[in-house]
């Protein structure tokens, strides 16, 4: 078997432009429109993973201190995030006039009767899937895992710490974050080692 090296790869990502694109497909003032964009705009903005938007509830919104809290799963910890403006808006206008009426406290529910809650990570894929397809944007992969690792890739684009990127993501290790390293090529010329055949 030929070596697979850890993080050989670089992760695959949408640019900015096909984000927006994509958030401007769904941006078409309609109730499931709205859901959608404000699920692929946390996606795109937080890095969360599909079950944590699936299961993203009411109470854990605190619109007065501006903070989301993930609750605990595939790390078994919590994280607290900061609510942007544009996802608050978002969620808002989904809140106020997409979401139906019920008892669930569940952020995300279907849009059809019986409104029943989006509560698993394959209901958020499908609907990225979905979108990117609708919006022509052709993606290295479909799930919304690849929202993920465009918001861990603008934010190193953009001179964040792997440290930030960690704790945004919820990694409890900074290697699960080193894939993002090979993205900052200033900090990784600083390091690299001199080439003995002289100057290249």
């Amino acid at each position: 078997m030929v070596r697979q090296w850890k993080h050989a790869a670089l992760p695959r990502h949408l640019s900015e432009a096909e984000i927006a694109r994509v958030l401007e497909f769904c941006a078409n003032g309609t109730p499931l429109g709205r859901r959608n964009y404000a699920i692929l705009l946390v996606l795109a903005r937080l890095g969360l993973r599909a079950n944590e938007v699936a299961q993203l509830a009411l109470d854990d919104i605190d619109w007065v201190e501006g903070h989301v809290v993930i609750r605990a799963g595939k790390t078994r910890h919590e994280r607290r995030l900061p609510l942007p403006n544009d996802i608050g808006r978002a969620l808002i206008a989904y809140l106020k006039h997409g979401r139906p009426s019920g008892i669930h406290r569940y952020v995300f529910l279907q849009h059809r009767a019986p409104f029943n809650p989006l509560r698993t990570a394959s209901a958020i894929t499908h609907i990225v899937q979905r979108t990117l397809a609708r919006a022509e944007v052709e993606a290295p992969l479909g799930g919304a895992h690849l929202f993920r690792h465009s918001a861990a890739t603008h934010m190193v684009q953009r001179g964040a710490s792997f440290k930030q990127v960690a704790d945004v993501l919820g990694h409890q290790s900074l290697q699960t974050t080193g894939i993002y390293a090979k993205l900052d090529l200033a900090a990784l010329s600083q390091v690299a080692l001199p080439w003995q055949g002289g100057e290249q």
